[in-house]
């Protein structure tokens, strides 16, 4: 996620917000939960297949001064001694662009890291790794972890604990995206108080799914239903696109990921 943006005047959509880069701040829903899906992560292995071979970045590509692999894990890193960077940037999966799909993983994060799993996403002219599209975010306070975001574009489209309909809109971008969140979305449920699933995530390594299905996009952290988006948005939604792993401008951090794959749903 980005949590750098105060205004949305700039490239946030297409050239559109700036403030993909810029200072901000989110407050997550204070909603107390109706319950929570529990749904548990398929077992059955069959037709997934996997997105990283455990030693190398084969089939992947991005920025290789913060990316590499250590331990059987993909480790996106920034430093002290490292180059600063000037843009979020994504090891993006150069395997193809995935419509409707399964996709888990696990990952560990450093305390004060911000990443996310990008998909259906892309990419972003003049940008170097640069994605635009949906997200599942993480971040090590677990302010933001297992909601949606829409990097560059809508910003939160729904918080962890929400179920929301995306209606379809007429407005620019930049006239419905405030301080961060998407104004228009409407929330039709709750999945569980924020604080309440933000205790089901672990400091070392965790799950993580993602169920991308029509316009119907579901967020599962260890198990459990984060956050479900309908996207009715027919101007602004996609169907299908890049996935990316994101490693955060602006903050020394390092996050890893392992055990990736995906299954496609014909």
């Amino acid at each position: 996620m980005n949590k750098y943006i105060r205004s949305f005047t700039g490239t946030c959509a297409a050239g559109l917000l700036a403030s993909c880069f810029l200072l901000g701040s989110c407050q997550s829903s204070s909603s107390s939960g109706a319950g929570q899906d529990t749904q548990q992560q398929p077992s059955d292995s069959a037709g997934f297949v996997s997105l990283f071979d455990g030693s190398t970045l084969n089939g992947w590509r991005g920025d290789t001064a913060v990316w590499h692999v250590e331990n059987g894990a993909i480790v996106g890193e920034v430093t002290a001694s490292s180059t600063p960077l000037k843009a979020n940037t994504f090891l993006i999966w150069s395997g193809g662009t995935p419509a409707d799909f399964e996709l888990t993983a696990e990952y560990k994060i450093s305390s004060g890291g911000n990443s996310g799993i990008q998909y259906r996403s892309e990419e972003v002219e003049g940008v170097p790794n640069g994605l635009r599209g949906y997200q599942l975010d993480i971040d090590g306070a677990n302010t933001y972890t297992g909601q949606n975001y829409e990097e560059r574009a809508r910003c939160i489209v729904a918080f962890r604990g929400q179920k929301v309909t995306l209606p379809a809109v007429t407005e620019p971008i930049q006239s419905l995206a405030k301080n961060n969140v998407w104004s228009a979305s409407v929330v039709t449920d709750s999945l569980g108080s924020p604080d309440s699933l933000k205790a089901l995530i672990h400091d070392g390594w965790n799950s993580c799914r993602i169920v991308a299905q029509g316009n119907h996009l579901q967020h599962y952290i260890n198990g459990v239903l984060m956050c479900d988006v309908t996207d009715n948005d027919t101007t602004n939604r996609k169907a299908s696109g890049l996935i990316g792993l994101q490693l955060h401008a602006g903050i020394l951090m390092r996050v890893e990921y392992r055990n990736i794959r995906l299954k496609e749903i014909k």
